[in-house]
């Protein structure tokens, strides 16, 4: 198809694009760019219910995008690598730059 990499890499990257398509999984990414997070913690940031925090967490890790530690009793959260990181950062600046 093209060179370097072929069309595998345009699948993982349309999986990676897909596990990025929620909202609150675009936040949680952000949040996670500033530091590892338990889920207490993402809970209270986003507002959100710690059920549905848990299963957007489930879906980025199925998709590769964030790891779990244990911490004791609880599971901290931190992302895989910086570039997912990068990624969000820059369509959430690319989206508030088109919708002023």
């Amino acid at each position: 198809m093209t060179e370097g990499g072929g069309y595998e890499a345009y699948e993982a990257a349309g999986e990676l694009l897909r596990a990025l398509s929620a909202p609150i999984r675009v936040a949680i990414v952000t949040e996670l760019a500033a530091g590892e997070r338990c889920v207490h913690e993402l809970v209270d940031q986003l507002r959100a219910p710690q059920p549905l925090v848990s299963q957007h967490l489930r879906v980025l890790r199925g998709a590769g995008v964030v790891r779990g530690a244990r911490r004791g009793r609880e599971i901290a959260y931190s992302l895989v690598d910086e570039h997912l990181a990068h990624i969000v950062a820059d369509a959430v600046t690319h989206a508030r730059e088109a919708n002023p």
